[in-house]
């Protein structure tokens, strides 16, 4: 049995329990709050990242990783196309979206959603990034109605949980949505995502996890 250890409102743990519900592939989950370095954690995570899981084999970190070894281990369903070139195309796809999307409006979250503080000057650097690395990631995604084409991939558990919180987050600094002023309608897609199971499981527990946080 797989455990999943993290937390509901990681946008990374949500990309991989759709991995684990879209295969069917029995878990359980276990929280673990982000920043523990307790050494139970360090252990299973060198640096206290989650999400991560524990399996027979041991503990792996890293979601992108842990998605890849769920396909190899879990190929039926199938999250990627069988052609060697497609299955890349919808990797690099989960790279750009956790990498040159995610990580770098993440840099926005401390002020879009804790009150914090961000310099001009900052905030100036993170847009100019952003609307350079939006405009490339336009360029790779289909959105057909999948985000790589006409099938549910690894790239939709990526963008479904991470999408949002761009959004989100360039909204709330800049008074703008950046992926909407793009043109990439990111509500209408996770409108269409949120029909699934696995999504509206995700959806449900991160919501339920953040009413609990509040009380």
């Amino acid at each position: 049995m797989i455990t999943l250890c993290g937390s509901t409102i990681s946008n990374y743990y949500n990309k991989v329990k759709l991995v684990l519900l879209e295969k069917g592939i029995p878990f359980t989950e276990e929280l673990v709050k982000t920043g523990r370095t307790d050494e139970e954690v360090l252990k299973d995570s060198p640096l206290a990242k989650v999400p991560f899981i524990r399996t027979e084999h041991g503990a792996m970190c890293e979601s992108q990783v842990i998605a890849d070894y769920l396909e190899a281990a879990y190929p039926t369903p199938a999250l990627v196309p069988a052609d060697p070139w497609q299955a890349a195309k919808v990797r690099e796809l989960c790279t750009f979206i956790d990498l040159h999307l995610e990580l770098v409006a993440r840099e926005l979250h401390y002020k879009a959603f804790f009150g914090g503080e961000l310099s001009e000057a900052n905030q100036a650097r993170i847009r100019k990034q952003l609307e350079k690395n939006i405009a490339g990631f336009k360029r790779l995604a289909k959105f057909s109605p999948y985000v790589a084409g006409d099938s549910f991939t690894l790239a939709d558990c990526a963008a479904y949980p991470s999408l949002p919180l761009v959004s989100m987050a360039t909204k709330a600094v800049y008074g703008e949505d950046l992926l909407a002023a793009a043109g990439i309608d990111v509500r209408a897609y996770t409108r269409f995502i949120g029909e699934r199971p696995s999504a509206q499981k995700v959806t449900a527990d991160r919501k339920a996890d953040q009413e609990k946080a509040k009380s």
